[in-house]
């Protein structure tokens, strides 16, 4: 495997930006699946839509990249998306000093996706029709019995 990293790379060229999977924020998922955050800091299932929408509203440089999370099992578009944010300039200083850290990004966007507009009907429309589901499914079962 050929390292491409070298000390001439520019902090600008879209290889040496951080990257960013869907998967890393996705409160539904384990540690071993692929989560990086306490569930705490992280959404249920976000997309690289709405990471990428954070992302270019805080003023930050952003790639989007049509890749898949390795450890991702379901080959389905809703889970691809790889986005690759600009944190340093070519000289090695912050784009912008609140985003030091990958870490400090990922925090952003999981405090930032549920205050989106998609995000705020979202809740409402479908708790109804989960709880719905779960009481038709008792139902049949004791009818079975």
């Amino acid at each position: 495997m050929i390292n491409s990293w070298s000390p001439d790379k520019k902090h600008s060229e879209v290889e040496r930006w951080i990257c960013i999977y869907p998967a890393y924020l996705n409160s539904k998922k384990t540690l071993a699946e692929g989560r990086k955050l306490p569930k705490t800091y992280c959404v249920e299932n976000p997309t690289h839509q709405e990471i990428r929408d954070v992302l270019v509203a805080s003023g930050l440089h952003v790639g989007v990249e049509n890749k898949l999370y390795p450890r991702e099992r379901s080959k389905e578009m809703l889970f691809r998306g790889r986005i690759r944010v600009q944190i340093k300039n070519d000289d090695g200083t912050l784009v912008k000093p609140e985003f030091p850290t990958r870490e400090s990004v990922m925090r952003f966007i999981g405090e930032s996706i549920p205050k989106l507009k998609t995000r705020q009907n979202r809740p409402a429309d479908q708790q109804p029709q989960t709880t719905h589901q779960a009481s038709n499914k008792s139902k049949g079962k004791k009818g079975r019995r």
